[in-house]
C-alpha cells in the first residue's frame, strides 16, 4: 500500500478517536456547570467557615469552563468534516490538493493549542479547587456528594470529581491525538510540495533537452551539402 494510503487511513482513525474524545471532554463539562449551578469549578477558591462548617466560595471566571467546551465542540466539527472528507477521498483513490493539505494542517496546529491550553486549564483549575477541599477532607474526591455550601446557592457535588476526572483524561488525550494528526498532516504536506517540485523540475529538464536537440538538427540542416558544392575549373 502506498505511503500516501497509510497515512489517509491513520488520519481517518485519528479523527475517530478525536471524535470520541472530544465527547469526553463537551458532556462532563456541561454536566458539571449544570450541576454547579452555571457555575465553573476551575480555579475557583474560597475559605472554609468555622461557624456553619460551610465552604464560602469565591467563584473564579465562568471563560475557563466555556474555553474547554468550546475546545470541545471544535474538535467534534472538525474531526466530522475531515472523517467525511477523507472517507470520500480513500473511496475515489485520489489525493488531496495542496491547498486541502495545508488546511489540514494548520487546522492541526490550532486543534494542537487548544486542547492543550484546555488540558493546563483543567488540570491545574482542578487542583486549585481541590487545594481547599483538602483543608477539610482527607481528599479531593471525598468532598463529592457533600453539602459544603449553602442550600440556596443549588450546588450539587456528588459528580464533580468524576466529570473533571473524564474531562482531563480527554482533553489531554486529545492534544495527543491530534499532534499525532499534524505530524501526519504535516508529512503529506511536505510529501506533495516535494513531488511537485520534482514533476517542475523534470518539466524544466524536458523542456531544455527538447530545445537543444531542436538547435541541433537546426545546425545540421544549415550545413550545405558537399555535392552541392561548386566544382572548380581545371
Amino acid at each position: 500500500m502506498a505511503l500516501s494510503n497509510v497515512l489517509l487511513l491513520s488520519q481517518i482513525a485519528g479523527h475517530v478517536v478525536v471524535l470520541i474524545l472530544s465527547l469526553c471532554i463537551v458532556v462532563p463539562m456541561l454536566c458539571h456547570v449544570s450541576d454547579f449551578n452555571d457555575h465553573c469549578l476551575l480555579f475557583t477558591t474560597g475559605d472554609w467557615n468555622e461557624d456553619t462548617g460551610l465552604f464560602d466560595i469565591q467563584w473564579s471566571s465562568q471563560f475557563y469552563c466555556n474555553f474547554t467546551v468550546i475546545t470541545g465542540f471544535f474538535l467534534m466539527f472538525v474531526s466530522s468534516i475531515e472523517i467525511y472528507r477523507m472517507t470520500r477521498l480513500q473511496l475515489k483513490k485520489i489525493d488531496s490538493s495542496f491547498l486541502g493539505l495545508f488546511l489540514d494542517t494548520v487546522l492541526g496546529f490550532l486543534s494542537c493549542l487548544m486542547t492543550f491550553g484546555s488540558a493546563i486549564i483543567i488540570s491545574l483549575g482542578f487542583i486549585t479547587w481541590c487545594s481547599r477541599m483538602t483543608l477539610r477532607f482527607p481528599s479531593c474526591e471525598s468532598a463529592a456528594g457533600l453539602n459544603i455550601t449553602k442550600e440556596q446557592d443549588h450546588i450539587h457535588t456528588s459528580g464533580f470529581h468524576f466529570e473533571m476526572g473524564i474531562a482531563q483524561f480527554g482533553a489531554w488525550s486529545s492534544f495527543a491525538a491530534s499532534v499525532g494528526l499534524t505530524v501526519f498532516a504535516l508529512l503529506k504536506l511536505v510529501s506533495d510540495h516535494q513531488l511537485r517540485n520534482m514533476k517542475a523540475s523534470m518539466y524544466l529538464e524536458r523542456q531544455r533537452l527538447v530545445n537543444e536537440d531542436s538547435f541541433r538538427d537546426e545546425g545540421i540542416s544549415d550545413v550545405p551539402n558537399a555535392q552541392n558544392l561548386p566544382q572548380d575549373s581545371p
